[in-house]
């Protein structure tokens, strides 16, 4: 792996404002595996980085407007970074498309169509039961338990758009082997998206075994070595 120079590290420190906000997936938390990489990662070149838990502690009344909504309180005024995770990569794909201050992107796995994905995995029975019961468990690997999560999640999130339309430039990671969030929705997006490059890695939808390597895809990307 390449190491970073001073000079190299003083001009990604004067990018984005010095904010790097990391949105990670459903279910997850700020302790998970590619967090605490990232987190390092930009730690050791003294750039702020925050991943906040995105449910605020109320996972069971969980929303898609609520996360966008609570991430947009701590948007800089101007230049930021965001990366996300699966449903945190579709979060940052909808922020992006309503915030300019938003100047760059990295998503790994990006779970467009999320709605549809979603519900289409779920028999009408099974949907109703949950509506009825308001509830239904699912795996909450932050805790490693499963937790209630509402009825409210997925018909809120059935009102945003499937594949938000933004303009900065993008990184997009995606596993060819994906079974969670098929890499064809992605494959979709970027066809449409010349503001986006995608990686696609010979991995799962976790991509925890490539992590190094999408480090040394960012850092160019930040670092604007790589032609778009």
């Amino acid at each position: 792996m390449r190491k970073w120079d001073e000079a190299s590290a003083t001009q990604l420190r004067g990018s984005f404002s010095m904010r790097v906000i990391y949105l990670h997936g459903f279910a997850s938390s700020p302790s998970s595996r590619k967090v605490r990489f990232f987190q390092e990662k930009f730690g050791a070149l003294g750039i702020p980085f925050e991943a906040p838990a995105l449910d605020q502690g109320d996972f069971r009344g969980l929303t898609v407007t609520q996360q966008l909504a609570f991430v947009e309180t701590l948007l800089p005024a101007a230049g930021a970074l965001v990366m996300g995770s699966s449903l945190g990569g579709y979060l940052a794909a909808l922020l992006a498309a309503g915030h300019p201050e938003i100047v760059r992107l990295v998503l790994l796995a990006p779970a467009f169509n999320f709605y549809q994905r979603w519900v289409s995995q779920m028999t009408a029975e099974q949907l109703t039961e949950w509506e009825q019961k308001s509830e239904a468990p699912v795996f909450h690997y932050g805790t490693g338990r499963e937790m209630p999560i509402g009825f409210q999640f997925i018909a809120d999130a059935k009102w945003h758009d499937p594949f938000p339309s933004f303009s900065q430039p993008a990184l997009f990671f995606h596993g060819v082997r994906d079974t969670v969030v098929p890499i064809e929705s992605t494959l979709r997006y970027q066809e449409t998206h010349p503001n986006v490059r995608l990686f696609r890695m010979d991995s799962g939808h976790e991509l925890t075994d490539v992590l190094d390597l999408i480090w040394q895809r960012t850092e160019d990307f930040l670092l604007e070595r790589s032609a778009f």
